[in-house]
């Protein structure tokens, strides 16, 4: 630090200099004193205290985490936020400094990204305040989104300034510290899940070890800046005496450079519009797949097609298309044809069901039109359509982050309201502000984009084959809509039974949302992407998917997913090409034939011609790659052509890349955010009752998920399992991962908000309506089967070994087929009965049988069973049975629906024996409820009128037995 001496220019007096590079020391030094000085003062007041967790103490945990060391014991805490207060004036300077030297001195990066890299920097530092400053025991919402914020920041703040670092003695130690940081993220959420959810002794400790590394890595890489600064200086200058400055002038506007540069304003403008047409395309990807999920109701209640399937073909309405001037009409005032398109998303407004999928469908012709309309219009703007096609995917990708937040629910799909965990009116707010600023952007470049189009330079474009390309593009879409529409599908069309169950929606749904971002990052290199080669890899990856289960399976999926993803820029090129009317025609035709055919795998007993598609999705699969094949072909001619045509805008290409590359880090950056903190509050499983050793089962038709009156049930559903404390319930009709069901796993949010553990079943590509196990006790090994079926629908059933209370427990939770196919029944009763005869643990039935009391499939069922009844007095009963035997049978209940589908709530106490053998054969003795100890009886709640519509019903009150 030196004095200066009088600058002989005349333009002040320097007072002081000093090297910018001892703000980086203060910022490091400060910083690491918060941290280490906390915890060393923590450990020597506090020690068995702040190593202590909600499950472990001393000596299974032995080091403490870092919110368990600043958190709120005195006087650790007053020394961090001291420190840390002392750290926040060289972060500010840091920040500001790193854009002037960036931007301004050294010029490593373009005024406009280093204004981006300020602002994160900024942002970032006041979140870090929000989390040091309100702890979660002050206000723990507060805190946590502080915390999110941070480390939403974290990673383009790295990474932008890695990007923008020159030296390369910098540049090698910031790389080293960034991949740190980054990778010693996945091992400490595995030791957090560990603790959490597995409750490992000592998990937390080396968690702890993991999120002290984070503290050191994060610091040091901001620490390296002082290796840049060696050379940048600051100076603190007296201008007192100079000429005054004139009344007229401006301050600053004498320096260029203080001003926002037009790059700058480029840049912005760029990142708003990206924004704005990223939530269209959102838009459009919600409403599309909520389409076929409205249609299905209809089918639902008719048992048989409806006539409201023929809604699906609004897709059709691009061929309009055809007409050159509306055409050109809509891509230029798409933004209000975007706005018009918001109807599909106000259909919730709508309590009728007809009116909800009219309105959505007429929503979904708008957006998709203009889509279409917008690609079509830019065939001689390659960087235009290239920028359009990666918005669209990053709509896709947005949806699967969406619904990942919303546990595979879309939260502005017209099944959602407010009551159930809806935000439709925010999701209209929004489409309405981003369809303005398309229209307000679009009004402000349309004088250069008319020059551009009529300019006599423009190359002519050569068209590629209509039909190829169509069947490509309708192909993709198709791809797209049923498989990665939502980033748990390709686990629950792979899943097995336990102990090969596979991967967990959260965390892996990330690894999804992940292949789909490295397919847009692939996309731009057309010469691979529709290479034959590349190609090959598409049809291995498809045959793996079908052919295996679990892992396998689920990694092969995911590379199908990056192949599908990495084509569609150049699909959606060779669809823009082509003739308008035949080309879409045929595109969405071939979608809407491949989304039948794709429902009549599994309701072939329903529909004309079932018999043909029946357990077919090996046709499916093999026509979507023949297909793929045809309009990879023709892409890569397209390609060609494009090359010798010299075409490209690379100024828009390069603007366009540079954003997706963004979007995405921000995309999977919350997509991790989610999970983890899925993962965070997921409930542990714990039986309700367990000093009695008992538990409560329970079977349950759930009609998808779909109320009565066509609104998503689950919460409902959480609700009414909560309350009636089922610690294992069958739960069926359960597989949504379907088109027609919108691709949830409703499941999710009521394993993880009450705590159970998940058999889904068999998989979606078992070509059943699914059957589910949740249950409270680990699941030691399942299996699921595919029961006769000769003639009708394919019957499915889960047979699990529990752990409970340490006594293995078998459970089958089945459904047959339906009554007009008696063959099949009794070939399937018949095979149920083998499997609970030949097990020798304590058995409990939960399943959907279709036949009366005391009829050939009942004795069947129990007598070749080896089972009993939990009640044969019980003669109104034709659908839903429960049986069991080695335990002792404490009570039997039947509750009302309530509305949340048209099956009752068959439930069963039980309570685990010493001497299974000794209650093999029931005692069907009854007594009263005043003689049952009260942690064994039924909530009283659902005496009388009951509960939100559930109540005992039939004999209304539960039955209690002697065993």
């Amino acid at each position: 630090m030196s004095e200066g001496s009088p600058n002989s220019s005349g333009n002040g007096l320097p007072i002081i200099k000093f090297g910018a590079k001892y703000i980086a020391y203060s910022h490091t030094l400060f910083a690491y004193c918060a941290f280490f000085i906390a915890l060393a003062v923590g450990c020597y007041t506090h020690y068995y205290k702040i190593v202590q967790n909600e499950y472990f103490g001393y000596p299974e945990e032995w080091f403490p985490s870092v919110s368990a060391t600043t958190g709120d014991r005195y006087p650790a805490r007053a020394i961090f936020q001291i420190f840390i207060a002392l750290t926040s004036g060289p972060r500010f300077a840091l920040v500001f400094l790193w854009y002037f030297y960036s931007a301004i001195s050294a010029k490593t990066t373009s005024s406009g990204f280093g204004l981006f890299l300020l602002v994160v920097g900024v942002v970032r530092t006041v979140s870090c305040g929000g989390w040091v400053y309100i702890t979660s025991t002050d206000d723990h919402l507060a805190h946590d989104v502080a915390m999110v914020l941070y480390l939403l920041c974290t990673l383009p703040w790295q990474l932008g300034v890695l990007y923008s670092t020159s030296n390369q003695t910098a540049i090698r130690w910031r790389r080293f510290f960034a991949i740190a940081f980054f990778t010693t993220l996945p091992p400490m959420i595995y030791y957090f899940i560990q603790h959490k959810i597995n409750r490992i002794p000592g998990a937390y400790t080396t968690y702890a070890f993991f999120e002290w590394s984070l503290i050191l890595y994060d610091v040091a890489f901001d620490a390296v800046t002082a290796i840049e600064f060696q050379n940048f200086e600051l100076s603190i200058i007296d201008k007192a005496g100079l000429p005054p400055v004139q009344e007229s002038s401006v301050p600053f506007v004498a320096n260029p450079q203080d001003n926002i540069s037009p790059s700058t304003l480029r840049s912005l403008t760029t990142l708003k519009g990206f924004a704005t047409e990223t939530y269209l395309a959102f838009v459009f990807w919600s409403m599309l797949t909520s389409l076929t999920l409205l249609i299905w109701y209809f089918p639902l209640w008719y048992m048989g097609i409806s006539g409201f399937e023929a809604f699906l073909f609004i897709t059709l309405m691009p061929v309009v298309l055809a007409i050159g001037s509306l055409r050109r009409l809509i891509a230029k005032y798409r933004g209000v044809f975007h706005l018009l398109s918001l109807v599909g998303i106000a259909s919730y407004l709508k309590l009728d069901p007809v009116w909800r999928l009219s309105m959505t469908a007429v929503g979904l012709g708008i957006s998709l039109t203009t889509w279409v309309a917008t690609w079509v219009e830019s065939k001689k703007q390659t960087g235009d359509l290239e920028r359009s096609a990666l918005i669209w995917v990053l709509g896709l990708i947005l949806h699967n982050v969406v619904k990942m937040a919303w546990f595979t629910e879309n939260p502005i799909w017209p099944i959602m309201h407010r009551g159930n965990g809806g935000l439709n009116d925010v999701g209209i707010v929004l489409g309405i502000i981003a369809s303005l600023e398309v229209c307000l952007r679009d009004v402000s470049t349309s004088k250069t984009k008319t020059t551009e189009q009529t300019s006599p330079n423009t190359p002519e474009v050569v068209a590629g084959n209509s039909v190829m390309s169509a069947v490509g593009f309708g192909t993709l879409l198709f791809a797209f809509h049923s498989m990665f529409s939502d980033s748990s599908t390709i686990m629950r069309w792979t899943v097995d039974g336990y102990p090969n169950y596979g991967p967990e929606p959260v965390p892996w749904g990330v690894a999804t949302i992940g292949a789909l971002a490295l397919g847009l990052l692939i996309s731009p290199y057309r010469r691979i992407t529709t290479s034959l080669g590349w190609y090959a890899v598409g049809c291995a990856a498809c045959a793996g998917f079908y052919f295996t289960s679990a892992w396998k399976g689920f990694f092969s999926g995911l590379v199908l997913c990056t192949y599908f993803v990495s084509i569609a820029p150049a699909f959606i090129r060779a669809l823009s090409t082509t003739s308008p009317f035949a080309t879409l025609f045929t595109a969405f035709m071939v979608y809407n034939i491949l989304c039948l055919a794709h429902v009549w795998v599994v309701a072939y007993e329903f529909v004309p011609g079932g018999v043909y598609a029946r357990e077919h999705t090996d046709y499916i699969l093999l026509t979507m790659m023949i297909f793929t094949g045809l309009g990879v072909l023709n892409s890569n001619k397209q390609f060609e052509a494009d090359t010798k045509s010299k075409i490209a805008q690379f100024h828009i290409l390069k603007y366009a890349r540079g954003m997706t590359r963004l979007f995405i880090v921000c995309f999977m950056a919350l997509s991790t955010l989610v999970s983890f903190n899925r993962v965070a509050n997921a409930k542990t499983p714990v039986p309700y009752t367990t000093s009695e050793k008992s538990f409560t089962a329970g079977i349950w038709t759930i009609h998808f998920a779909l109320d009565n009156d066509m609104w998503a049930s689950e919460q409902r559903m959480r609700d009414a399992i909560r309350d009636l404390e089922l610690d294992v319930v069958g739960l069926l009709e359960s597989d949504t991962m379907r088109i027609i069901m919108g691709n949830r796993d409703w499941a999710q949010s009521i394993a993880e908000e009450l705590g159970y553990y998940v058999d889904y079943g068999p998989s979606s590509m078992k070509h059943t309506w699914g059957c589910l196990m949740l249950s409270k006790f680990p699941i030691i090994k399942s299996e699921h089967h595919l029961l006769p079926s000769p003639v009708g629908e394919l019957a499915c059933a889960i047979h699990a070994t529990l752990d409970v209370y340490g006594q293995p427990v078998d459970f089958i939770v089945s459904h047959n087929g339906q009554d007009e196919n008696y063959e099949d029944r009794i070939q399937q009763t018949t095979e149920l009965a083998r499997i609970m005869r030949t097990s020798p643990n304590p058995f409990v039935f939960l399943g959907y049988v279709v036949t009366k009391p005391y009829q050939e499939i009942y004795h069947k069922l129990f007598d070749d069973g080896d089972m009993n009844d939990i009640d044969p007095s019980d003669w109104d009963r034709w659908c839903e049975y429960v049986g069991y035997r080695g335990l002792r049978r404490v009570g039997y209940a039947r509750v009302s629906h309530g509305g949340i589908t048209d099956t009752e709530i068959q439930t069963g106490k039980f309570q685990i024996v010493e001497n299974p053998r000794d209650y093999w054969k029931a005692s069907y003795e009854s007594i009263p409820e005043s003689e049952v100890p009260l942690p064994l009886r039924y909530p009283a709640m659902f005496h009388g009128q009951g509960i939100r519509g559930h109540r005992y019903h039939v004999f209304d009150r539960p039955r209690y037995f002697v065993h």
